[in-house]
């Protein structure tokens, strides 16, 4: 059974800095895209960030700079290192492992969510 649990969300004051884990079992991690997306209320789920199996990073606009992502493949587990946090940070963040990505028998398995909430 695949599962991805996400760890680290929480309330922080703008500026400040959160960092969640997102530990995967069930599959074999090293074959797999790993990230982080989020989904605010009334938007789009986007994504925040991403680290490739061979270690390639991409990041959206609005976090470069500030979030950090990496990825352990020994402990099969994906972070993200959030700073100087904003109150349009504010989201539920999931946790995603995509295998084979853009073909045809690309499949994402994604984690429950972790509420991360910047007050102003």
């Amino acid at each position: 059974q695949v599962q991805l649990v996400e760890s680290g969300g929480g309330l922080v004051q703008s500026g400040g800095s959160l960092r969640l884990s997102c530990a995967a079992s069930g599959i074999i991690f090293n074959v797999y895209n790993v990230g982080w997306y989020r989904q605010a209320p009334g938007k789009q789920r986007e994504l925040v960030a991403e680290i490739t199996r061979d270690g390639d990073i991409n990041y959206a606009a609005s976090v470069k700079g500030r979030f950090t992502i990496s990825r352990d493949n020994a402990k099969e587990t994906v972070d993200l290192r959030m700073d100087s946090l904003k109150p349009e940070d504010t989201a539920m963040y999931y946790c995603n492992a995509k295998v084979n990505p853009g073909q045809p028998d690309e499949y994402s398995y994604w984690g429950q969510g972790t509420q991360v909430t910047v007050s102003s």
